[in-house]
């Protein structure tokens, strides 16, 4: 039986590069190691984006809502618009 690795690369936390190499089960599983866990605050049965793009595997974490609330605050909202837009 062959296994499948994954490599996960130029994944960037906190500006602290982490690369590792996971192994998928034969149920097609992978373990994120407990250093990116822990730094992306992930927690048991948390949803995940899992997206495939220029030959890779991307898992975004999918992310309530309510957390969104006043991420944009203090933004510049003063911009030049079209007459009929006012």
């Amino acid at each position: 039986m062959s296994s499948i690795v994954l490599s996960l690369y130029d994944a960037i936390i906190d500006r602290e590069r982490v690369v590792t190499t996971l192994t998928i089960s034969p149920k097609y599983q992978v373990v994120i190691p407990k250093q990116i866990r822990e730094k992306l605050d992930l927690r048991p049965g948390q949803r995940v984006q899992a997206i495939q793009y220029d030959g890779r595997v991307e898992l975004v974490p999918v992310r309530p809502m309510g957390s969104m609330r006043g991420f944009l605050a203090g933004i510049d909202t003063t911009v030049d618009r079209d007459e009929d837009r006012l």
